[in-house]
């Protein structure tokens, strides 16, 4: 028992500390990012190559004064900014970073909190974030603040469906909700993107607009809004939403990672997943987690300075008229092709049964694709005023 309390402490500590780090750099990263698409050079004054620029943000925001409006309601005012950055912070406490660690006490397994319902864990903690921002919003007294306070909540409803109805098929494969067993799952028959690939599509665009990154960042758009449900916020209230943006970001990439990528999983090999636990396989299978998480981190800034803001009423075209149906379509649709080949074919999973789901999913994203491309979908949001 107190082998499990101070191993549970030290990894609370250092996955805490390794989260707000890593939003510091990716600040740093998102800036540097967008300055080499757009052929400029970026922070690159404070320390070597910029790496400092997220220090002295920080101690910007520390040293700026607060400032609260005069008809606010100073006590959810003050607790908005928590009540987002405490939930972006608990949701990564479930998902397996890496393989587990030997030590001369016992095996440390790479996750903070092995739930048995740890993805479920996640959409409940990752839901709340939005109150935060709705009390900013109302807390406010500002009518900008309260429209993009509106505005998140009902984005959050609109693709919190299509995004939890798209992870139901990777549960209907791994026959568990624990993120352990899903990595597990993957290991013995192929990643999860080969054989769920539409599912990945809609939950990768739920993610985005979970997030409220571009081009669904309509609760602070600022040609509407000023700056949506934190214009009144300043100093380090205001950094604290942009951390937990930023870590609803680190959250979601690693999730993606998780569910359709492996997690920790190194591909092309079984040697991270037998024999026994080793200190080289834990740092090895860390890295392959960092470097997928880093890519989604990464095509999240790309969509950003690449992709223009909807409208929205087009937000909630998107949501309601396109993913939620394809969600249910396609998870109706998965799930006889899953039963067929068990009942029917009596395969179990491996790699034929990836391959077999792997080319329904290929037809379905064609189909999808062509569906999408005629034009038509969106029809409330794209015809002309005549």
């Amino acid at each position: 028992m107190t082998f499990f309390l101070v191993s549970s402490a030290i990894k609370v500590f250092v996955v805490f500390n390794a989260i707000m780090v890593g939003v510091a750099m990716l600040t740093l990263a998102e800036r540097r990012i967008c300055a080499w698409m757009q052929d400029r050079l970026g922070p690159n004054r404070v320390g070597p190559q910029g790496l400092l620029q997220p220090a002295a943000d920080g101690l910007k925001n520390f040293l700026k004064e607060e400032t609260y409006p005069a008809l606010a309601d100073r006590t959810l005012f003050t607790l908005a900014p928590l009540i987002s950055f405490v939930p972006a912070l608990l949701t990564f406490a479930v998902i397996p970073f890496a393989a587990p660690l030997p030590t001369p006490w016992g095996v440390v397994p790479m996750v903070v909190a092995d739930l048995p319902v740890g993805f479920l864990y996640i959409l409940a903690i990752s839901s709340l974030g939005v109150y935060g921002i709705v009390l900013a919003g109302w807390s406010s007294n500002n009518k900008y603040s309260l429209l993009g306070g509106l505005r998140a909540s009902a984005q959050m409803i609109s693709y919190e469906i299509s995004m939890g109805m798209s992870t139901v098929a990777v549960l209907l494969l791994a026959g568990n909700v624990t993120l352990t067993q899903v990595i597990a799952q993957q290991q013995q028959g192929g990643w999860f993107i080969i054989s769920l690939t539409l599912a990945f599509l809609i939950f990768f665009i739920s993610a985005l607009a979970e997030t409220n990154r571009l081009p669904f960042d309509l609760p602070e758009a600022e040609g509407e809004l000023i700056a949506g449900y934190h214009t009144e916020y300043s100093a380090m209230k205001f950094s604290m939403f942009y951390i937990a943006e930023y870590s609803n970001m680190v959250t979601a990439s690693a999730l993606m990672a998780t569910l359709f990528f492996g997690g920790w999983d190194i591909p092309f090999t079984s040697w991270d997943q037998t024999g026994e636990p080793s200190v080289l396989k834990t740092l090895a299978t860390l890295a392959a987690f960092g470097a997928k998480t880093g890519f989604f981190l990464f095509t999240y800034i790309w969509i950003r300075w690449t992709l223009p803001r909807f409208r929205y009423d087009q937000l909630m075209a998107l949501g309601w008229k396109v993913l939620l149906p394809l969600a249910l379509g396609y998870l109706a649709v998965i799930a006889t092709a899953i039963w067929y080949l068990h009942a029917q074919l009596g395969w179990t999973y491996g790699t034929p049964f990836t391959l077999a789901l792997g080319a329904v999913n290929l037809v379905l994203v064609g189909a999808v694709v062509w569906w999408l491309d005629r034009g038509r979908i969106i029809s409330a949001s794209t015809a002309e005023v005549a």
